[in-house]
Protein backbone atom coordinates (compact mmCIF):
# COMPACT_ATOMS: atom_id res chain seq x y z
CA UNK A 1 0.00 0.00 0.00
CA UNK A 2 1.41 3.31 -0.74
CA UNK A 3 0.90 5.36 2.21
CA UNK A 4 0.80 9.55 1.33
CA UNK A 5 3.55 11.17 3.19
CA UNK A 6 1.22 12.85 5.55
CA UNK A 7 0.32 9.94 7.24
CA UNK A 8 2.60 7.47 9.44
CA UNK A 9 2.33 3.56 9.37
CA UNK A 10 2.47 2.19 12.64
CA UNK A 11 2.93 -1.32 13.58
CA UNK A 12 2.80 -2.36 16.98
CA UNK A 13 5.32 -5.02 18.45
CA UNK A 14 3.10 -7.35 20.55
CA UNK A 15 6.46 -8.75 21.44
CA UNK A 16 7.63 -5.42 22.84
CA UNK A 17 8.83 -5.20 26.55
CA UNK A 18 7.37 -1.71 27.30
CA UNK A 19 4.11 -1.46 27.73
CA UNK A 20 1.98 0.68 25.66
CA UNK A 21 0.12 3.63 26.14
CA UNK A 22 -3.09 3.19 28.16
CA UNK A 23 -5.76 4.05 25.94
CA UNK A 24 -9.58 5.11 26.80
CA UNK A 25 -11.60 2.21 25.53
CA UNK A 26 -14.54 4.32 25.61
CA UNK A 27 -13.04 7.13 23.51
CA UNK A 28 -11.86 5.15 20.79
CA UNK A 29 -15.28 3.35 20.52
CA UNK A 30 -16.71 6.51 20.45
CA UNK A 31 -14.70 8.00 17.30
CA UNK A 32 -15.58 4.76 16.20
CA UNK A 33 -19.20 5.13 16.47
CA UNK A 34 -19.01 8.68 15.16
CA UNK A 35 -16.87 7.57 12.04
CA UNK A 36 -19.21 4.82 10.91
CA UNK A 37 -22.13 7.10 11.26
CA UNK A 38 -20.24 9.68 8.74
CA UNK A 39 -19.31 7.06 6.47
CA UNK A 40 -22.98 5.81 6.54
CA UNK A 41 -23.37 9.21 4.07
CA UNK A 42 -22.81 6.57 1.45
CA UNK A 43 -25.89 4.40 1.81
CA UNK A 44 -27.76 7.71 1.29
CA UNK A 45 -30.64 7.12 3.35
CA UNK A 46 -32.33 11.00 3.47
CA UNK A 47 -32.58 10.77 -0.44
CA UNK A 48 -34.07 7.14 -0.13
CA UNK A 49 -36.20 8.23 2.76
CA UNK A 50 -37.43 11.88 0.36
CA UNK A 51 -38.65 9.23 -2.07
CA UNK A 52 -41.39 8.25 -0.07
CA UNK A 53 -42.91 11.26 0.87
CA UNK A 54 -46.38 10.53 2.11
CA UNK A 55 -44.56 8.84 5.15
CA UNK A 56 -43.81 10.76 8.11
CA UNK A 57 -41.30 7.69 9.42
CA UNK A 58 -39.00 8.76 5.95
CA UNK A 59 -39.32 12.62 6.30
CA UNK A 60 -38.27 12.08 10.14
CA UNK A 61 -35.21 9.80 9.23
CA UNK A 62 -34.74 12.42 6.48
CA UNK A 63 -34.85 15.45 9.06
CA UNK A 64 -32.24 13.21 11.01
CA UNK A 65 -29.84 12.21 8.50
CA UNK A 66 -28.77 15.45 7.07
CA UNK A 67 -27.78 18.72 7.89
CA UNK A 68 -30.41 21.63 9.45
CA UNK A 69 -30.58 24.08 6.76
CA UNK A 70 -29.45 27.21 9.26
CA UNK A 71 -30.93 27.02 12.68
CA UNK A 72 -30.95 23.92 14.75
CA UNK A 73 -29.28 20.27 15.71
CA UNK A 74 -29.90 16.78 14.15
CA UNK A 75 -28.03 14.10 15.02
CA UNK A 76 -26.10 14.80 11.38
CA UNK A 77 -24.73 17.92 12.92
CA UNK A 78 -23.30 16.27 15.99
CA UNK A 79 -20.72 14.86 13.72
CA UNK A 80 -17.89 17.01 13.12
CA UNK A 81 -18.42 18.58 17.31
CA UNK A 82 -18.39 14.94 18.09
CA UNK A 83 -14.92 14.61 16.20
CA UNK A 84 -13.15 17.98 17.33
CA UNK A 85 -14.12 17.25 20.82
CA UNK A 86 -12.42 13.70 20.87
CA UNK A 87 -8.93 15.80 19.95
CA UNK A 88 -9.11 17.31 22.94
CA UNK A 89 -9.85 14.93 25.42
CA UNK A 90 -7.36 12.81 22.78
CA UNK A 91 -4.92 15.03 24.15
CA UNK A 92 -4.21 14.67 27.73
CA UNK A 93 -3.62 11.27 27.04
CA UNK A 94 -1.12 12.11 24.57
CA UNK A 95 0.90 14.81 26.26
CA UNK A 96 0.91 12.16 28.98
CA UNK A 97 2.70 9.34 26.95
CA UNK A 98 5.42 11.82 25.28
CA UNK A 99 6.06 13.80 28.65
CA UNK A 100 6.83 9.81 29.80
CA UNK A 101 9.28 9.11 27.14
CA UNK A 102 11.12 12.55 28.59
CA UNK A 103 10.60 14.33 25.06
CA UNK A 104 11.43 18.49 24.93
CA UNK A 105 8.83 21.31 25.00
CA UNK A 106 10.60 21.81 21.20
CA UNK A 107 9.98 18.29 20.05
CA UNK A 108 6.48 17.94 20.99
CA UNK A 109 5.84 21.54 19.97
CA UNK A 110 7.74 20.38 16.03
CA UNK A 111 4.90 17.36 16.12
CA UNK A 112 2.17 19.29 17.03
CA UNK A 113 2.82 22.22 14.33
CA UNK A 114 3.73 18.72 12.00
CA UNK A 115 0.23 17.42 12.58
CA UNK A 116 -1.48 20.38 11.71
CA UNK A 117 -0.67 20.96 8.61
CA UNK A 118 -0.40 17.49 7.46
CA UNK A 119 -4.41 17.69 8.69
CA UNK A 120 -4.66 20.78 6.39
CA UNK A 121 -2.61 19.53 3.68
CA UNK A 122 -5.01 16.07 4.02
CA UNK A 123 -8.09 18.05 4.21
CA UNK A 124 -7.51 20.01 0.97
CA UNK A 125 -6.11 16.97 -0.80
CA UNK A 126 -9.19 14.46 -0.31
CA UNK A 127 -11.77 18.03 -1.20
CA UNK A 128 -9.57 18.46 -4.68
CA UNK A 129 -10.07 15.11 -5.75
CA UNK A 130 -12.82 15.89 -8.62
CA UNK A 131 -11.52 19.61 -8.97
CA UNK A 132 -9.65 20.89 -11.86
CA UNK A 133 -7.07 22.22 -9.55
CA UNK A 134 -6.43 21.89 -6.01
CA UNK A 135 -9.27 23.42 -4.19
CA UNK A 136 -8.42 25.45 -1.81
CA UNK A 137 -11.19 25.99 1.23
CA UNK A 138 -10.68 25.33 4.68
CA UNK A 139 -13.84 24.42 6.35
CA UNK A 140 -14.03 20.15 6.48
CA UNK A 141 -13.14 18.82 9.74
CA UNK A 142 -9.52 17.66 9.28
CA UNK A 143 -8.52 21.28 7.95
CA UNK A 144 -10.50 23.25 11.10
CA UNK A 145 -8.78 20.48 13.02
CA UNK A 146 -5.47 21.71 12.07
CA UNK A 147 -6.15 25.13 11.93
CA UNK A 148 -6.48 24.80 15.88
CA UNK A 149 -4.33 22.10 17.02
CA UNK A 150 -1.62 24.50 17.44
CA UNK A 151 -3.49 26.74 19.85
CA UNK A 152 -4.79 23.50 21.79
CA UNK A 153 -1.23 21.97 22.21
CA UNK A 154 -0.20 25.06 23.79
CA UNK A 155 -3.30 25.00 26.23
CA UNK A 156 -2.46 21.28 26.77
CA UNK A 157 0.12 22.61 28.51
CA UNK A 158 -1.90 25.07 30.91
CA UNK A 159 -3.91 24.84 33.98
CA UNK A 160 -7.93 24.20 33.34
CA UNK A 161 -8.63 27.54 34.56
CA UNK A 162 -6.54 28.84 32.00
CA UNK A 163 -8.47 26.56 29.55
CA UNK A 164 -11.82 28.07 30.84
CA UNK A 165 -10.61 31.40 30.30
CA UNK A 166 -9.44 30.78 27.07
CA UNK A 167 -12.47 28.86 25.97
CA UNK A 168 -14.76 31.90 27.06
CA UNK A 169 -12.65 34.62 25.63
CA UNK A 170 -12.70 32.99 22.23
CA UNK A 171 -16.69 32.26 22.45
CA UNK A 172 -17.41 35.60 23.88
CA UNK A 173 -14.95 37.71 21.60
CA UNK A 174 -16.26 35.70 18.54
CA UNK A 175 -20.06 36.65 19.31
CA UNK A 176 -18.90 40.36 19.71
CA UNK A 177 -17.12 40.52 16.54
CA UNK A 178 -19.96 39.36 15.04
CA UNK A 179 -22.54 41.48 16.99
CA UNK A 180 -20.81 44.49 16.12
CA UNK A 181 -20.23 43.89 12.34
CA UNK A 182 -22.85 46.12 10.24
CA UNK A 183 -25.71 44.65 8.55
CA UNK A 184 -25.90 44.85 4.84
CA UNK A 185 -27.66 47.80 3.61
CA UNK A 186 -31.23 47.74 3.12
CA UNK A 187 -32.23 46.27 -0.35
CA UNK A 188 -28.98 44.15 -0.40
CA UNK A 189 -30.03 41.45 -2.96
CA UNK A 190 -29.13 38.27 -0.90
CA UNK A 191 -28.86 36.29 -4.20
CA UNK A 192 -25.42 37.91 -5.02
CA UNK A 193 -24.61 35.56 -2.64
CA UNK A 194 -26.29 32.49 -3.21
CA UNK A 195 -29.32 33.17 -0.67
CA UNK A 196 -32.75 33.33 -2.41
CA UNK A 197 -34.35 36.51 -1.22
CA UNK A 198 -37.77 33.83 -0.27
CA UNK A 199 -35.05 31.68 1.87
CA UNK A 200 -37.34 30.82 4.72
CA UNK A 201 -34.15 30.57 6.58
CA UNK A 202 -33.49 33.55 6.84
CA UNK A 203 -32.82 35.60 10.41
CA UNK A 204 -33.99 38.63 11.48
CA UNK A 205 -33.55 41.76 13.97
CA UNK A 206 -30.46 41.02 15.62
CA UNK A 207 -29.84 37.50 14.89
CA UNK A 208 -29.34 38.86 11.14
CA UNK A 209 -25.91 39.57 12.15
CA UNK A 210 -25.37 35.57 11.94
CA UNK A 211 -27.17 35.18 8.61
CA UNK A 212 -26.43 32.99 5.57
CA UNK A 213 -23.31 35.07 4.05
CA UNK A 214 -23.54 38.27 4.74
CA UNK A 215 -21.44 37.73 7.96
CA UNK A 216 -18.42 39.03 9.50
CA UNK A 217 -16.63 35.40 8.34
CA UNK A 218 -18.02 35.56 4.78
CA UNK A 219 -16.44 38.60 4.26
CA UNK A 220 -13.22 37.40 5.26
CA UNK A 221 -13.33 34.48 3.66
CA UNK A 222 -13.98 36.33 0.22
CA UNK A 223 -10.42 37.93 0.96
CA UNK A 224 -8.66 34.89 1.92
CA UNK A 225 -9.90 32.29 0.05
CA UNK A 226 -8.73 34.58 -3.46
CA UNK A 227 -5.69 34.49 -2.17
CA UNK A 228 -5.30 31.21 -3.32
CA UNK A 229 -5.60 30.30 -7.24
CA UNK A 230 -8.53 29.36 -8.62
CA UNK A 231 -10.30 29.41 -11.81
CA UNK A 232 -12.81 31.78 -10.55
CA UNK A 233 -12.83 34.67 -8.04
CA UNK A 234 -14.06 32.90 -4.79
CA UNK A 235 -17.74 34.58 -4.03
CA UNK A 236 -19.21 32.23 -1.74
CA UNK A 237 -19.79 29.22 0.19
CA UNK A 238 -23.06 27.06 -1.23
CA UNK A 239 -23.92 25.72 2.22
CA UNK A 240 -22.54 28.64 4.04
CA UNK A 241 -19.55 27.28 6.03
CA UNK A 242 -16.93 29.78 6.89
CA UNK A 243 -12.50 29.46 7.63
CA UNK A 244 -12.91 31.29 10.84
CA UNK A 245 -14.96 28.52 12.04
CA UNK A 246 -12.16 27.18 13.10
CA UNK A 247 -11.77 29.93 15.98
CA UNK A 248 -15.20 28.92 17.82
CA UNK A 249 -14.44 25.10 17.02
CA UNK A 250 -10.81 25.68 18.89
CA UNK A 251 -13.23 26.37 21.93
CA UNK A 252 -15.13 22.91 21.54
CA UNK A 253 -11.45 20.97 21.33
CA UNK A 254 -11.09 23.25 24.68
CA UNK A 255 -14.02 21.52 26.43
CA UNK A 256 -12.81 18.18 24.96
CA UNK A 257 -9.38 19.01 26.28
CA UNK A 258 -11.18 19.82 30.24
CA UNK A 259 -12.65 16.31 29.86
CA UNK A 260 -9.76 14.47 28.58
CA UNK A 261 -7.98 16.74 31.75
CA UNK A 262 -11.15 14.89 34.29
CA UNK A 263 -11.02 11.37 32.69
CA UNK A 264 -7.22 11.14 33.34
CA UNK A 265 -7.46 12.35 36.87
CA UNK A 266 -7.54 10.69 40.52
CA UNK A 267 -11.16 11.04 40.53
CA UNK A 268 -13.03 7.59 41.15
CA UNK A 269 -15.12 6.52 37.91
CA UNK A 270 -18.25 7.21 38.92
CA UNK A 271 -17.35 11.07 39.93
CA UNK A 272 -16.07 11.58 36.57
CA UNK A 273 -19.67 9.90 35.10
CA UNK A 274 -21.85 12.40 36.85
CA UNK A 275 -19.17 15.03 36.28
CA UNK A 276 -19.56 14.37 32.78
CA UNK A 277 -23.61 14.67 32.81
CA UNK A 278 -23.57 17.59 34.73
CA UNK A 279 -21.65 19.47 32.41
CA UNK A 280 -23.29 17.93 29.33
CA UNK A 281 -26.77 19.25 30.70
CA UNK A 282 -25.34 22.49 31.36
CA UNK A 283 -23.92 23.14 28.19
CA UNK A 284 -27.65 21.92 26.71
CA UNK A 285 -29.57 24.44 29.04
CA UNK A 286 -27.15 27.41 28.37
CA UNK A 287 -26.78 26.92 24.56
CA UNK A 288 -30.50 26.75 24.40
CA UNK A 289 -30.82 29.83 26.46
CA UNK A 290 -28.68 31.67 24.62
CA UNK A 291 -30.62 31.09 21.58
CA UNK A 292 -34.53 31.51 22.73
CA UNK A 293 -33.41 35.03 24.75
CA UNK A 294 -32.16 36.00 20.89
CA UNK A 295 -28.44 36.27 22.61
CA UNK A 296 -27.00 34.17 19.64
CA UNK A 297 -28.80 31.77 17.30
CA UNK A 298 -27.88 28.03 17.17
CA UNK A 299 -26.00 27.50 14.12
CA UNK A 300 -23.87 24.44 13.20
CA UNK A 301 -22.80 26.00 9.75
CA UNK A 302 -20.95 29.04 10.88
CA UNK A 303 -20.44 27.77 14.40
CA UNK A 304 -21.72 30.04 16.59
CA UNK A 305 -20.65 30.95 20.30
CA UNK A 306 -24.35 29.03 21.13
CA UNK A 307 -23.49 25.71 19.13
CA UNK A 308 -20.33 25.77 20.33
CA UNK A 309 -22.13 25.35 23.83
CA UNK A 310 -24.71 23.30 22.61
CA UNK A 311 -22.93 20.35 20.88
CA UNK A 312 -20.57 19.78 23.24
CA UNK A 313 -23.46 19.40 25.91
CA UNK A 314 -24.55 16.43 23.47
CA UNK A 315 -21.34 15.21 22.74
CA UNK A 316 -20.87 15.41 26.56
CA UNK A 317 -23.69 12.99 27.03
CA UNK A 318 -22.88 11.03 24.66
CA UNK A 319 -19.35 10.42 26.12
CA UNK A 320 -20.48 10.24 29.64
CA UNK A 321 -22.62 7.15 28.16
CA UNK A 322 -19.71 4.81 26.01
CA UNK A 323 -17.58 5.62 29.37
CA UNK A 324 -20.05 4.32 31.73
CA UNK A 325 -21.07 1.64 29.88
CA UNK A 326 -17.36 0.33 28.68
CA UNK A 327 -15.11 1.72 31.16
CA UNK A 328 -17.29 1.83 34.11
CA UNK A 329 -19.13 -1.80 33.91
CA UNK A 330 -17.38 -3.59 31.19
CA UNK A 331 -19.67 -3.97 28.76
CA UNK A 332 -17.56 -4.36 25.62
CA UNK A 333 -17.38 -7.20 23.52
CA UNK A 334 -20.18 -5.85 21.45
CA UNK A 335 -18.55 -2.13 20.56
CA UNK A 336 -15.78 -4.33 18.73
CA UNK A 337 -16.73 -3.86 15.38
CA UNK A 338 -16.75 0.09 16.16
CA UNK A 339 -12.96 0.35 18.21
CA UNK A 340 -11.51 -1.41 14.91
CA UNK A 341 -12.76 2.09 12.99
CA UNK A 342 -12.33 4.13 15.93
CA UNK A 343 -8.06 3.17 16.75
CA UNK A 344 -7.74 3.55 13.09
CA UNK A 345 -9.94 6.29 11.94
CA UNK A 346 -7.38 8.29 9.97
CA UNK A 347 -7.38 5.15 7.52
CA UNK A 348 -11.24 5.08 7.60
CA UNK A 349 -11.47 8.75 6.59
CA UNK A 350 -9.05 8.63 3.52
CA UNK A 351 -10.73 5.17 2.43
CA UNK A 352 -14.11 6.29 2.79
CA UNK A 353 -13.15 9.98 0.40
CA UNK A 354 -10.98 8.07 -2.05
CA UNK A 355 -12.63 4.63 -2.58
CA UNK A 356 -16.01 4.95 -2.24
CA UNK A 357 -17.08 5.50 -5.82
CA UNK A 358 -14.44 2.44 -7.07
CA UNK A 359 -15.87 -0.02 -4.53
CA UNK A 360 -19.36 0.89 -5.76
CA UNK A 361 -18.74 0.59 -8.94
CA UNK A 362 -17.51 -2.62 -8.75
CA UNK A 363 -19.76 -4.02 -6.82
CA UNK A 364 -22.47 -3.24 -9.38
CA UNK A 365 -20.18 -4.63 -12.62
CA UNK A 366 -19.42 -7.93 -10.70
CA UNK A 367 -22.68 -8.22 -9.01
CA UNK A 368 -25.76 -6.38 -11.21
CA UNK A 369 -27.52 -3.54 -10.29
CA UNK A 370 -30.40 -6.19 -9.92
CA UNK A 371 -28.87 -8.56 -6.78
CA UNK A 372 -29.32 -4.27 -4.81
CA UNK A 373 -32.68 -4.09 -6.18
CA UNK A 374 -34.16 -6.95 -3.89
CA UNK A 375 -36.07 -4.71 -1.54
CA UNK A 376 -36.92 -2.83 -4.50
CA UNK A 377 -35.25 -0.16 -6.46
CA UNK A 378 -35.51 2.82 -4.32
CA UNK A 379 -33.81 0.65 -1.56
CA UNK A 380 -30.55 -0.09 -3.75
CA UNK A 381 -28.52 2.53 -2.45
CA UNK A 382 -29.11 1.75 1.08
CA UNK A 383 -28.17 -2.32 0.02
CA UNK A 384 -24.46 -1.36 -2.22
CA UNK A 385 -23.75 1.63 0.70
CA UNK A 386 -24.48 -1.18 3.29
CA UNK A 387 -21.76 -3.74 1.39
CA UNK A 388 -19.19 -0.94 0.56
CA UNK A 389 -19.11 0.31 4.31
CA UNK A 390 -18.70 -3.69 5.25
CA UNK A 391 -15.82 -3.56 3.15
CA UNK A 392 -14.09 -0.93 4.37
CA UNK A 393 -14.52 -2.09 7.97
CA UNK A 394 -13.18 -5.55 6.29
CA UNK A 395 -9.94 -3.70 5.54
CA UNK A 396 -9.27 -1.95 8.21
CA UNK A 397 -10.05 -5.44 10.47
CA UNK A 398 -6.98 -6.72 8.86
CA UNK A 399 -5.11 -3.55 9.68
CA UNK A 400 -6.00 -4.09 13.11
CA UNK A 401 -5.14 -7.77 13.54
CA UNK A 402 -1.76 -7.05 11.68
CA UNK A 403 -1.70 -4.04 14.63
CA UNK A 404 -1.21 -1.25 11.66
CA UNK A 405 -2.96 1.68 12.21
CA UNK A 406 -2.44 5.37 10.29
CA UNK A 407 -1.20 8.20 12.34
CA UNK A 408 -0.79 12.02 11.89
Amino acid sequence: MKVSPSVTVETINQSSTKEPPKRLTSLDVFRGVTMIFMASEIMRIPEVARSFPGSAFARFVADMLDHKEWVGCAPWDLIQPSFMFMVGVSLPYSLASRQAKGQSFATMFGHSLYRSLMLIFLGIFLRSQSAPQTYFTFEDVLTQIGLGYMFLFLLGLTKPRVQWLAAAIILVGYWAAFALYPLPAPGFDTATVGVAREWPHHLTGFAAHWDKNTNLAHVADQWFLNLFPRQTPFVYNGGGYLTLNFIPSLATMIFGLLAGGLLRSDRTGMEKFRTLIVYGVAGLIIGTALHVLGICPLVKRIWTPTWAIYSTGWVLLLLAGFYYVIDLKGYRRWAFPFLVVGMNSIAMYVIVHVATEYIINSLKIHFGQGVFELFGEPFAPIIVGAVALLIMWLVLYWMYRRKIFLRI
